[in-house]
């Protein structure tokens, strides 16, 4: 696990909350944190949990996936992704258990897609045996 970048993150955080038209005040009711403990966090004074990253996400309506990024908690995947995971994430019309539950679902099919299947070549096309009858 890569160690914890406050300073960005904070930044981030900062840069996403102006964006989203927040007063710090606004965002840390939203997330249910503290207005003195947000203030700490966007100037990289204190190391968020999670748990906590997950609530300033949802309050923002971006993914916790990407403040995990920019906190180092989890490594930026190449593009796998990443928009759908935020568009799940960011819905307002199911829950968090169901939000869950879809991405597990999508990476278990990233999973499965990543295996070569059985008698597939190296380009990914199907290998065929043909028997022809002779005449």
């Amino acid at each position: 696990m890569a160690s914890l970048n406050v300073g960005s993150l904070g930044e981030y955080i900062r840069e996403q909350r102006r964006n989203a038209q927040y007063s710090l005040r606004q965002l840390a009711e939203a997330a249910g944190v503290s207005n003195p403990y947000l203030s700490q966090i966007e100037r990289g004074l204190r190391k968020p949990s999670a748990e906590i990253l997950q609530q300033i996400a949802k309050a923002l309506r971006i993914s916790a996936e990407t403040l995990y990024v920019q906190a180092g908690i989890l490594e930026e995947r190449r593009g796998e992704g990443l928009e759908l995971r935020a568009s799940i994430l960011a819905d307002p019309l199911i829950t968090e258990r169901q939000k869950q539950a879809l991405l597990a679902v999508y990476d278990a099919f990233l999973k499965e897609n990543a295996a070569p299947a059985p008698g597939a070549t190296t380009d990914g096309s199907a290998t065929q045996n043909t028997h022809r009858e002779e005449r």
